[in-house]
């Protein structure tokens, strides 16, 4: 349970990562926007440390655990929770015209979804292949994994699972659903084992599952429309905090951040400036943050997680 006494902020619902980290960038804000709610924990610490938070997530069910939990705050008004995408901030009305001292994004899945097989995140046998984060969208993870051509395949696990011999995956999965249509972990992890061999293993099956749910869900294309959008939800040295688990993830928040701090952004041969001429703020990290061995050890779902931070010009 959490307990503000010893830091610890984990439920059964979820584990959130780095919370001591988050909680000290966000020291002395009046107002944070917590992106991803999840089970709550990190809002639940910042609360606890004095600031108001309000709250989105794609998950009906988050939202729901979150708020049972976090009543009290809710109750005193210091703590409002919103059903809706970061991604689209500018389509949430109860945001419109709002501005926030601090924004905080984790872009990990929550325990509870991994853990549940009806969402379909898990690789353990049997779990239905969903993997939606907001359960409104049509789109499941069987139906793109049956739908789409070898090429779009391929490129989803090139690109978001960093595998190199993603036409072998591709060209396997293609074959077996005219056979069967993939409907459950079993039918990926097979095709994972059919393309590669038997050996692959538990981190092998971790990196593709990932790779479908961010197709699925869209995450990397929404993370960089999100990112000007929150930008400019801050208020005048407001800091933007985000937690990646992927390379893709942390790669595109590093290059924005940096480019954010630049006062020219001009190409490098231009002989005169015609961009903006000057930074819109400062990085506060200047290489990502990771999770401590203790942390690891209670949490090894955080070994992944890079944690950046970002803060708006005065």
């Amino acid at each position: 349970m959490s307990d503000p006494a010893t830091g610890r902020w984990d439920t059964s619902y979820h584990v959130p990562v780095m919370v001591d980290q988050v909680v000290a960038l966000f020291a002395g804000a009046n107002e944070v926007l917590d992106c991803t709610l999840g089970g709550g924990g990190h809002s639940e610490a910042l609360l606890a440390s004095g600031s108001s938070v309000v709250a989105l997530d794609r998950d009906e069910a988050a939202i729901t655990e979150a708020r049972k939990r976090l009543a009290p705050y809710e109750a005193s008004g210091r703590f409002l929770a919103i059903r809706g995408n970061f991604g689209e901030i500018e389509r949430i009305p109860e945001l419109d015209g709002r501005e926030f001292d601090g924004i905080l994004v984790d872009l990990g899945v929550s325990s509870h979804q991994i853990d549940a097989d009806d969402r379909g995140f898990s690789f353990r046998p049997g779990a239905l292949l969903d993997m939606r984060m907001d359960r409104r969208s049509t789109t499941t993870a069987a139906e793109l994994l049956n739908t789409l051509d070898e090429a779009e395949l391929s490129n989803i696990f090139r690109d978001y699972g960093d595998e190199p011999r993603a036409n072998r995956l591709a060209r396997g999965i293609v074959r077996r659903r005219d056979r069967k249509p993939m409907r459950i972990s079993d039918d990926l992890v097979d095709a994972i084992r059919g393309a590669f061999g038997a050996r692959m293993g538990p981190s092998d099956f971790a990196r593709f599952f990932q790779a479908v749910r961010i197709a699925v869900n869209d995450e990397l294309a929404s993370l960089e429309r999100a990112l000007p959008l929150l930008r400019d939800k801050l208020v005048r040295r407001g800091l933007l905090a985000v937690i990646a688990y992927h390379s893709g993830e942390d790669r595109l928040v590093k290059h924005t951040l940096r480019e954010w701090s630049l006062s020219c952004i001009c190409p490098p041969k231009q002989l005169q400036c015609t961009c903006r001429g000057k930074a819109l703020g400062q990085l506060v990290t200047k290489r990502a943050v990771t999770a401590s061995p203790e942390q690891t050890a209670a949490n090894p779902r955080s070994r992944s997680a890079r944690l950046r931070a970002w803060r708006s010009a005065a």
